[in-house]
């Protein structure tokens, strides 16, 4: 499946999770050359095989369809069907657990303990076992039994109280994110986590548990808005597209639509004033960045007077000229047709048997000496469940016959 020049070349990671941070984390692993061998549950799989519309159609009456939504997490991953709930289930995953240096798991807290599968259990079939567990909110403390979904977890880590219009304004409210930013923030930290996990038992020979939240995750990616909190007077709120630090930084109206102005300092505000015309650089609520700040609505209405005069591209084609930053706001066709996307390798083409040419969303990870390579597709259900169990459980042909006429695989 890997390179010899890939990173992760020769790991091998057994992964239990399903819908998206978990397998966020794994394919990000797989994408660097860990062997992903996915387990799921027979006949039916990873939940999001079924989240669609839409869907990517078979070429033949048999293949089904699958939700275009499994394809954004599960290439580079060869899938199994397993039903672990068995006895016999259970022995070919500790056989696989034996065999693997990464185990992922997005179960409930507990819920691996009643069939053995749990690390205090596992950890001493294969001690070296790096074991990543993710959850709504975590191991510990008096919630860690809740389930915890990534819409739940934006509201309750406080992202949907800095995110949307302020109340006031029509439209205004609570606003989660267009996509599920806490699950993939948390697959971004958990791979993190299991590459430094690696890296001590390059060390010392010692796998160990990783314990990560949902809540956790969010929480923690506040960033400036949690240091507003502690060191201001004020909670923050929502303030719709504007910056609650810099100003001007959001989007404003032109005479066809909007675009983005983003001035990071005072000399790029001087850029901005000179390119429109009429903003009065001497006058004391425009000189600096923390003046602006505290009269924001009066630089904002005015700079917004000025837009609405001309359109979006001939805005964007001035400001670009002195080098103040902006740009229009795209949606998702302008965003794949755009030259520096294309240009980045971050659309990519990969063939599956079943469905033909798949179009992916690339890996942005960009490396000099070991490259991220695309060598399998998201796979089929179960597409290499004999396959896994021969080479690497030593099953025979019979047996996993056997096996799959009692549905355990």
């Amino acid at each position: 499946m890997t390179s010899s020049t890939q990173s992760l070349q020769g790991i091998r990671v057994l992964d239990l999770s399903r819908i998206l941070a978990g397998p966020w984390a794994t394919q990000l692993l797989g994408d660097l050359g860990a062997e992903i061998i996915k387990v799921e549950k027979p006949g039916v799989g990873d939940d999001t095989r079924s989240w669609g519309p839409p869907y990517a159609e078979g070429k033949n009456s048999d293949s089904g369809k699958t939700a275009a939504y499994n394809f954004c997490t599960n290439r580079n991953k060869r899938s199994i069907t397993l039903d672990f709930t068995t006895e016999a289930g259970r022995e070919i995953v500790c056989e696989l657990i034996k065999a693997s240096d990464i185990l992922v798991e997005n179960y409930a807290v507990g819920g691996l303990t009643k069939y053995g599968l749990d690390y205090e259990t596992v950890k001493t079939l294969n001690p070296k076992l790096i074991y990543c567990s993710i959850t709504g909110f975590g191991q510990t403390g008096p919630w860690a039994k809740k389930k915890g979904y990534d819409f739940l977890i934006q509201g309750l880590g406080g992202l949907m109280s800095i995110t949307g219009k302020p109340d006031a304004e029509p439209g205004g409210g609570p606003m989660k994110v267009g996509v599920a930013l806490a699950d993939i923030l948390t697959g971004m930290y958990a791979s993190t986590s299991i590459l430094a996990a690696l890296r001590h038992r390059d060390r010392t020979g010692e796998g160990q548990h990783i314990d990560l939240s949902l809540l956790d995750v969010q929480v923690s990616v506040l960033a400036n808005q949690a240091m507003n909190y502690f060191y201001s007077d004020t909670v923050p709120t929502r303030l719709g597209n504007a910056h609650p630090n810099v100003v001007p930084y959001r989007d404003f109206k032109t005479k066809d639509g909007f675009i983005i102005i983003a001035v990071g300092n005072d000399a790029q505000f001087a850029k901005l004033a000179k390119c429109l015309g009429s903003i009065d650089l001497s006058d004391e609520k425009f000189s600096t960045n923390a003046a602006r700040v505290k009269h924001r609505a009066a630089i904002e209405s005015l700079i917004e007077e000025i837009t609405v005069q001309d359109t979006s591209s001939v805005w964007v084609e001035k400001l670009e000229s002195l080098g103040v930053p902006c740009g229009p706001i795209n949606d998702l066709d302008s965003v794949f047709t755009h030259e520096q996307i294309q240009d980045r390798g971050m659309t990519i083409k990969v063939d599956h048997k079943e469905f033909g040419s798949l179009n992916l969303v690339g890996n942005p990870i960009k490396l000099s000496k070991t490259p991220v390579r695309y060598d399998l597709p998201p796979p089929s259900l179960g597409e290499h469940t004999e396959e896994v169990l021969s080479s690497i459980c030593g099953l025979s042909k019979g047996r996993v016959a056997e096996l799959r006429d009692k549905k355990i695989i």
